[in-house]
């Protein structure tokens, strides 16, 4: 500077104009202290109006929060002391502008003190103030740091032995101070320890004030008492700050569960944050704090879904590690919310949820909870919206896809190393779950060309690994695999796969057999679940066991033949069919037999045919013992099908019924009630239009008369076939056997008047016709006001033929009304006449009799040659009159059934009496009841049946023969003649007594 002067150096400004800038500052750092303390004073009297107004609370915090964050931004957006101190001007404005800054913090402080000593729950403002001054690095962030914990002082002093402390900020605030602590200003740092101390002084207040409520509630009075609470050392900011996983162990200790999750959601956002410092900061602190405490965090799907949309809108590797360790930490404790999360997208899985199943299952430790998990989500049914665990889970979408999820998830998680020696524990429930989801699936037509068949693959999977390769290889050989996306396939497809691991001896047979039970037992969630399960557990029973199967197992069969499900039934009635050449050595076996018989009331006809048959291969085989102790109830059981709407149920039913009468031809005796409550639809569906029901119906009334010994054979012929001839003809056996059974016939018809088939209807009219006829005299007054109501209204029926049928019906119903009398006894007298005179009747109707009847065996008596029955084509009413007998007394016994003992003295005058009757050709009994005749010079001895006939039936030595071959037997008095073994008639100067069997009717005739 040797060459330079004076004048070339610069010039230094002057104090004077120096002063005016630092005058300036001065005047605007005075006047912008100035606002800020107007202002916030200003603010702090609206404030505290409102705290104490009677404004809704929510409304009212609503409003101070926005005065407040005025009040904020003026209070820490004015010039920092350090910037007026270097302006050097005089100490007194120095102390004044330090004096007013002062005031302003302290006006803003004093009225968060304020707010918070009336509501802890205002400590909310300061986890907005935290978020203010993160938005702005501007603000004076020291400062507002300080107020932070000097307020969090407070209101830990006022909390203390609190009973309650509502204050459920504490979580996001404690995540906004965890950061702070690792701030890079050291002073930001020490005011955020000291403020964690303070908040987790007031979380330990508030979980202490919840555990004393608890026990108040739980505990008896005289029991409790409060233990003495920890004096928050381990909250020191010295101790804080030694490490980091301090924070974070004493955060998820201390908050209570839905503040730890807040506490975990905020840092959760703060990974996807621009600053990476931040991001890595809150990933620390986020796996320290999961790593010992993810058991109390709860809103765990709603965690999982935000990660996974934040990896689908990041690629960050930070942010990906951060939150796929989340998703690890978090199946460690909820692997069942996690994994429902996780299954609970569109399915095929995209690339980033694959990587969250990766994490999800990465513990071997997990691996069991993943996969009960799994097996649950395999219970549901695709597109099927339910109830699917404990908890209302319900998919968002309207087609629940969560089962293939599933299934897709399987194919990716089981190949993994963890899971080999998992699977072999789970491979039963997996095996059979998979098994359901290819039913589901291909029932949906879920697989496509585009979409791969993840149940199939996922069980090709557990087969290869669970060391059945060879299964897999043979299932493929016989093209099963690709063969189940087709829905008629899928039930041989589950036959396939179970004799295929069978055949190759399947380790987990035992385990795969005790599910299977335990399955069966319990009962699957729905009816076609039940299908695959007896499918294959028919299979491996019938490859590990011979029949009969233990009877633990045909208890399963026996409840599945009533199963709601028609499928289910006809599967286990095939299996029960199949056990018919061991049926004997079935312990149970009736029990057997009659849950076959109540499938005879399923409403699916395919059920009841299945039954049918298989009742009927197992009669085949039953020992006669077990069989005639059942005979009754099959019987009755089979009377209901004869009515069957369904054409193939009434033949089915109406000859097996008959074939059960053959068995049981000894035991006749015991099924007279059965045979005859069947008698009217066997009768009536002569004329049934299915020529299969009408082939039944003449085969089982042939067994019928053969096996109760009537004459009705021949009618029942195609040739000779007549269905009035045949239902007279029955009528006369009822008459003469079993006329007790005439009323409830009665009773049984008048149910077929109102059927809509004609031919029910029409045959009903001719069968109630004669049933009353020839049994009129047991029916009162009130029965036949009944019966001509009913026929009254067939009158008026659409159909003429029917009508006039009715028409001759309802003539016979009110000549029979006419011949009731009111008086009991004359009653009784009649009933008593009719014991011993017996109609014969004419054809009543005459309906579709053949044109040509000189073939037929059509005459004056009934002749039964060759087992074949001859009906008179000239019944004529007969009446008892002869003037050489008369009724000398009658006595009344005691009752027998509807009827008494009756002895009537029938004396013969003259020497045309019987007294010589050759004693060889006895009158012999047929039941109880005896009428005794008295003639001169001895007596005979007449049968009286049940039905209140009599016949004679000839010696022994006499054999059925032609009328010209009959013998005739010579008496002083009399010619007896027997013809064939039916009919005997005695003749006498005087009279001419004749009794046919088959007609039922007796008449004495003058000579």
């Amino acid at each position: 500077m040797d060459g330079a002067t004076e004048k070339d150096w610069p010039k230094r400004p002057s104090d004077f104009q120096l002063q005016k800038p630092r005058e300036k500052t001065l005047e605007h750092s005075a006047t912008s202290l100035w606002d800020a303390y107007s202002g916030v004073i200003s603010n702090q009297a609206m404030i505290l109006a409102l705290n104490s107004s009677f404004v809704d609370p929510a409304l009212q915090f609503e409003t101070q929060l926005k005065i407040i964050k005025s009040s904020f931004k003026m209070a820490f957006a004015v010039t920092n002391l350090d910037e007026v101190r270097e302006i050097r001007i005089n100490e007194d404005d120095e102390e004044d502008l330090e004096s007013l800054y002062r005031t302003v913090l302290n006006l803003f402080e004093d009225t968060l003190l304020i707010l918070v000593s009336k509501d802890v729950y205002k400590l909310q403002i300061l986890k907005e103030m935290v978020v203010w001054m993160n938005e702005d690095s501007s603000y004076m962030q020291e400062e507002a740091m300080v107020v932070i914990s000097r307020v969090l002082s407070f209101a830990a002093r006022k909390v203390k032995g609190s009973a309650s402390v509502n204050a459920p900020c504490l979580g996001v605030l404690a995540a906004e101070l965890s950061l702070l602590c690792s701030h890079s200003d050291p002073s930001i740092t020490q005011q955020a320890f000291v403020g964690m101390y303070h908040l987790l002084c007031i979380a330990k207040c508030q979980s202490e004030g919840t555990a004393k409520s608890k026990n108040k509630k739980y505990d008896k009075p005289e029991n409790h008492c409060i233990q003495p609470s920890s004096s928050g050392t381990e909250f020191l900011p010295k101790n804080l700050q030694k490490d980091k996983s301090k924070i974070a162990q004493s955060v998820g200790k201390t908050l209570l569960p839905p503040l730890l999750t807040d506490f975990v959601w905020s840092l959760l956002m703060k990974l996807s944050v621009p600053d990476q410092t931040t991001a890595s900061e809150a990933a620390t602190i986020l796996k320290l704090t999961l790593e010992c405490n993810a058991h109390k965090v709860t809103m765990v799907s709603k965690i999982v879904d935000t990660i996974y949309k934040q990896l689908c809108g990041d690629d960050s590797p930070i942010l990906r590690e951060a939150m796929l360790r989340v998703i690890t930490l978090l199946t460690r404790t909820s692997p069942k919310k996690v994994i429902f999360q996780l299954m609970d997208y569109p399915v095929p899985a995209d690339d980033i949820l694959i990587l969250m199943w990766y994490a999800a299952g990465a513990e071997s430790s997990v691996v069991p909870h993943v996969l009960k998990t799994i097996l649950l989500i395999l219970k549901g049914k695709p597109r099927e919206m339910e109830k699917i665990t404990e908890r209302k889970h319900f998919s968002l979408s309207a087609t629940n896809m969560m089962p293939v999820a599933a299934s897709q998830a399987l194919c990716t998680l089981l190949p993994l190393g963890p899971y080999k020696k998992a699977v072999a524990q789970f491979f039963p429930q997996l095996l059979m779950a998979l098994m359901l989801q290819l039913f589901y699936s291909s029932n949906l037509r879920l697989m496509t060309e585009d979409r791969p068949f993840y149940a199939r693959d996922a069980l090709r999977v557990l087969l290869n690994c669970s060391g059945l390769q060879e299964v897999d290889t043979a299932l493929n050989k016989k093209n099963c695999w690709n063969q189940f996306s087709q829905v008629l396939f899928h039930h041989h497809g589950v036959y396939l796969v179970a004799k295929t691991l069978s055949e190759y001896k399947f380790p987990q047979f035992p385990e795969t057999l005790h599910y299977l039970y335990k399955l069966a037992v319990e009962g699957p969630r729905r009816s076609e679940d039940s299908v695959i399960t007896i499918t294959f557990l028919t299979e491996l029973l019938n490859n590990f066991f011979k029949d009969p199967f233990p009877e633990k197992f045909l208890v399963l069969f026996r409840n599945w033949v009533n199963d709601p499900d028609p499928a289910v039934c006809k599967l286990s009635l095939q299996k029960i069919a199949s056990m018919a050449p061991v049926i004997n050595e079935i312990e149970n076996v009736c029990s057997l037999l009659t849950s076959i018989l109540d499938a005879f009331l399923s409403k699916d006809t395919t059920v009841i045919i299945r039954a049918l048959i298989t009742l009927r291969k197992l009669l085949d085989r039953l020992d006669k013992v077990t069989y005639s102790s059942l005979s009754t109830r099959i019987a009755s059981s089979y009377c209901p099908l004869m009515d069957h709407a369904n054409g193939g149920i009434r033949s089915m039913a109406i000859h097996h019924f008959g074939q059960l009468l053959m068995d049981m031809s000894q035991y006749t005796w015991m099924l007279n009630d059965v045979v005859y409550a069947g008698l009217v639809p066997l009768i009536l569906f002569l004329e049934d239009t299915e020529e299969r029901v009408v082939k039944a119906c003449k085969y089982t009334l042939e067994i019928c008369a053969s096996e109760l010994k009537w004459s009705t054979l021949y009618f029942l012929k195609d040739e000779h076939y007549n269905f009035e001839l045949v239902v007279l003809n029955i009528c006369n056996n009822l008459l003469i056997s079993h006329q007790k059974y005439i009323t409830d016939l009665i009773s049984e018809t008048l149910g077929f008047l109102e059927s809509s088939r004609r031919y029910l209807k029409r045959g009903s009219v001719i069968l109630l016709g004669y049933l009353a006829k020839l049994g009129g005299h047991l029916l009162l007054r009130d029965e036949i006001d009944v019966m001509l109501e009913a026929i009254d209204r067939v009158i008026r029926d659409e159909d003429p033929v029917i009508r006039e049928l009715a028409e001759i019906t309802n003539k016979i119903f009110l000549e029979i009304a006419h011949k009731l009398t009111t008086s009991t006894i004359k009653q009784s007298f009649q009933r008593l006449f009719n014991f011993i005179y017996l109609k014969k009747l004419k054809l009543l109707y005459k309906y579709n009799l053949p044109k040509d009847l000189t073939g037929s065996p059509m005459g004056i008596k009934e002749i039964r040659n060759d087992k074949e029955a001859i009906i008179s084509d000239h019944y004529e009413d007969g009446l008892v009159k002869n003037e050489s007998a008369s009724l000398t007394s009658l006595v009344w016994g005691s009752s027998h059934s509807t009827f008494s003992w009756v002895f009537l003295q029938l004396v013969t005058s003259g020497p045309s009496g019987l007294s010589n009757v050759d004693k060889r050709h006895q009158l012999l009994l047929q039941d109880t009841y005896i009428i005794n005749i008295l003639s001169v010079g001895g007596s005979k001895r007449l049968t009286l049946s049940p039905a209140c006939g009599f016949y004679l039936i000839p010696a022994l030595h006499f054999i059925p023969t032609f009328p010209s071959q009959l013998p005739v037997l010579q008496t002083s008095s009399s010619n007896i003649r027997c013809e064939d073994s039916n009919l005997a008639e005695i003749s006498s100067p005087a009279s001419t007594v004749a009794y046919s069997q088959t007609s039922g009717s007796a008449s004495l005739i003058e000579p």
